[in-house]
């Protein structure tokens, strides 16, 4: 089988991806510094899948600790690069922090690497987008000035691969520009697990719902849009996962060279007040919430041409909005009884 190093392994993507990995007939190598995600969760990826993955506990911005684990640890074959620190506002907040932890790890992966045949799949974001000029946006639409640290994280860190390639690098290299993650694994065994006071919707939609906030604050209704709310592209996290499978079948085709970005979404934007709608009419449980100021760092309306991801990766979205409330509500309730 061969051998994916999956770095942030442990986080909400990384563990539905490392799933679909292992479904799909890989053996997921996990890296994770545990600093937002939680070791349990690696308990949970065994009960689902029946095999433990290898595990390795580890801080990217570790220069040695990351040479080390390229000597001691297995030959891969591909890299799937999700660790991250990923929150919009906080990067607003703290954008040392951001530059320091996205970048720095970056390089010293690609650094680690460098001269190995590696097929690299990255996590990128719709952020680097910033609020596009038309609707929906495609892979051609220019990369704006970022509205948030965190999209220029990846906006540079987009730049770096790129670089590294056209450098003659012996790397394959794939950037995913992700829409909305939202959602949990069917089992309801894993799902978005935030530290703290959550930073996307849904999963303060679920807590709020499970008496765990009091009420959700909607950043703005006065945005051009038909309810005033936000508009995003959500995604269900599992067929997310599954595009990051179909990135590693097409560079390990002859056909592939070099660089290549795709959109992963639905191809359809939802308010952030549908999402409220949608989650209480597929639960039955009536939401709390409140309208607030804009918050720094967001941008009023966006979702993706996914054309691209279509025919080149052969991957669309499978699983609906109903699908993406009921799910995280099933992972939410799991949680209130079964603590990690």
């Amino acid at each position: 089988m061969s051998k994916i190093l999956v770095t942030g392994g442990l986080g909400y993507i990384g563990s539905h991806t490392v799933v679909e990995l292992m479904k799909a007939g890989y053996e997921p190598v996990i890296v994770d510094d545990l600093s937002n995600s939680h070791p349990k969760i690696l308990d949970q990826i065994t009960r689902i899948t029946g095999k433990k993955p290898v595990f390795h506990q580890l801080d990217l911005k570790d220069e040695a600790g990351v040479r080390n684990l390229v000597t001691a640890g297995p030959n891969i074959s591909g890299i799937i690069h999700f660790a991250a620190s990923k929150a919009v506002g906080e990067s607003v907040q703290f954008p040392l922090k951001y530059y320091h932890n996205n970048i720095y790890s970056l390089i010293n992966l690609l650094n680690a690497y460098y001269g190995k045949a590696v097929n690299f799949v990255f996590s990128s974001s719709c952020t680097v987008y910033g609020q596009p000029d038309h609707l929906p946006v495609d892979e051609n639409a220019p990369v704006k000035p970022a509205e948030s640290p965190y999209g220029n994280t990846k906006q540079i860190a987009e730049e770096i691969l790129r670089d590294t390639v056209a450098s003659g690098a012996n790397y394959k290299v794939i950037s995913l520009r992700y829409f909305n993650p939202v959602g949990a694994h069917e089992s309801a065994l894993i799902g978005e697990l935030p530290i703290g006071v959550p930073q996307n919707l849904v999963p303060f939609i679920t807590q709020t719902a499970i008496g765990k906030r009091e009420k959700i604050t909607v950043f703005g209704d006065d945005y051009n849009t038909p309810d005033g709310s936000c508009i995003r592209d959500y995604i269900h996290v599992v067929d997310l996962a599954k595009a990051h499978i179909a990135a590693l079948r097409l560079m390990e085709t002859d056909s592939f060279k070099g660089y290549d970005v795709f959109n992963l979404g639905t191809g359809k934007g939802n308010s952030v007040l549908e999402i409220i709608h949608a989650f209480e009419k597929t639960t039955g449980v009536k939401l709390n919430y409140t309208i607030g100021p804009r918050r720094g760092g967001d941008i009023e309306q966006i979702w993706g041409q996914v054309t691209k991801a279509k025919e080149s990766l052969h991957w669309q979205t499978e699983l609906s909005i109903d699908t993406m409330m009921a799910s995280a509500w099933a992972w939410e309730k799991y949680l209130s009884n079964n603590p990690l």
